[in-house]
């Protein structure tokens, strides 16, 4: 395939089923504003989607409850295309039928594609590996350049719960998808490691998970309650460390939590904060609603296993958009990138008393620490230069 000249418009399909949608309603994610960046420099871009919703299990609908079906309509968002392709449902994060999901998703975006004229670049989020999969093969057919962006380890995260002889064939996906990329970018270093090690030499960029930056942050009402406001924001499942967080709440007095997501632990813990009023879920908040929960609090909490095999966690980008101090149990890049600007405290997973210390401890935490951070999460800095890497792949600077 030729490539353009540099006065023509270059296309750019951005293949993600997870994140949220405009039509939705919900805070707008990583892929989405990558889309708004490539768009914003000129480039005639086609954002590739799901009609199920990974996070809330069902059909994606608006917030009216109008479901986005896969009708082969073109919805003209933001200057983007936005297709979506059907994907059967799945109830849980880790079960056989996501893996059937994502397959069928895979053959869908296939078949959907066939007979389009092929864009210059293709950026495919990983997982799902059956959708980069597929990339793999529409890019080896048409010629187009393949962007996979690492968002999470498959199979690796799933070692804690998946049989061995289960993982290796998804290991083998991954390492095809990597080998067979014109470029790797990630969301973590320890996610382009683990592409070099699988052997990938291609060249590779880090872009953390960005955030839409108000400009501006509440003032909250600290001096005028004698708690200490905490929130989580995010999916509730075994890689989270939320039951020690909500014990140590429950038990201290002092302290209130908010909890905005949802997900197949949430019944459990539920139950274990059943009878304190200091603790309230809210489910999926809408983009304002959602700012406006973590406009009132005053610590961002990342309780996180280290066997969930994630760098850098999407929820510190929401924390300092915010202005938030962190309190987490993450080590390694998560607990050095924090240490490295003083805005956050770190705890032990599991540990309440450790978890309530660091509670403590967030107090001293300054708001030029915070500030700071906040600037290594900004979207238009991080998907701008997202954008020059990957037009570096034409230019060859």
């Amino acid at each position: 395939m030729t490539c353009p000249n540099e006065n023509a418009a270059r296309t750019v399909w951005i293949v993600n089923p997870f994140d949220n949608l405009p039509p939705e309603g919900l805070r707008l994610q990583r892929y989405w504003l990558m889309a708004r960046a490539f768009a914003s420099a000129g480039w005639k871009v086609v954002y590739w989607s799901a009609d199920f919703s990974h996070a809330a299990k069902r059909v994606r609908r608006t917030p009216e409850g109008v479901a986005l079906q896969a009708d082969g309509v073109v919805r003209e968002i933001d200057g983007i295309g936005l297709r979506l392709v059907h994907e059967p449902p799945y109830s849980a994060n880790i079960c056989l039928k996501r893996i059937y999901s994502h397959w069928r998703l895979a053959r869908n975006w296939l078949a959907a594609v066939q007979d389009m004229p092929p864009p210059e670049v293709v950026i495919v989020s990983s997982p799902p590996l059956s959708v980069a999969a597929a990339a793999r093969r529409f890019c080896r057919r048409t010629g187009a350049k393949l962007v996979v962006d690492i968002q999470d380890a498959w199979p690796e995260t799933f070692a804690r719960v998946l049989p061995r002889p289960l993982l290796a064939p998804l290991a083998a996906v991954a390492r095809r998808n990597y080998l067979a990329a014109d470029a790797i970018t990630a969301v973590s270093r320890r996610y382009l490691d683990m592409a070099r090690r699988y052997g990938a030499q291609c060249p590779m960029h880090l872009c953390y998970h960005g955030i839409e930056m108000t400009g501006s942050v509440s003032a909250r009402t600290a001096a005028g309650t004698p708690r200490l406001r905490l929130a989580y924001v995010g999916n509730m499942s075994l890689s989270y460390d939320l039951a020690t967080v909500v014990r140590a709440v429950k038990g201290a007095p002092e302290l209130e939590l908010d909890l905005a997501g949802a997900g197949p632990d949430e019944a459990n813990l539920r139950a274990l904060a059943a009878g304190c009023e200091r603790i309230r879920f809210h489910g999926y908040l809408a983009a304002d609603a959602l700012r406006a929960l973590l406009a009132q609090a005053e610590v961002g909490v990342v309780p996180m296993f280290d066997a969930s095999c994630v760098g850098i966690p999407g929820k510190f980008a929401d924390y300092a958009a915010a202005g938030l101090p962190i309190v987490n149990s993450l080590g390694g890049e998560a607990a050095e990138l924090l240490a490295q600007y003083g805005a956050g405290v770190a705890y032990e997973a599991g540990n309440a008393s450790s978890f309530l210390a660091s509670v403590q401890n967030v107090r001293a935490i300054k708001k030029e620490a915070i500030s700071a951070f906040a600037v290594e999460f900004d979207a238009q800095k991080l998907y701008n230069a997202y954008h020059q890497f990957v037009k570096g792949l034409f230019t060859g600077v």
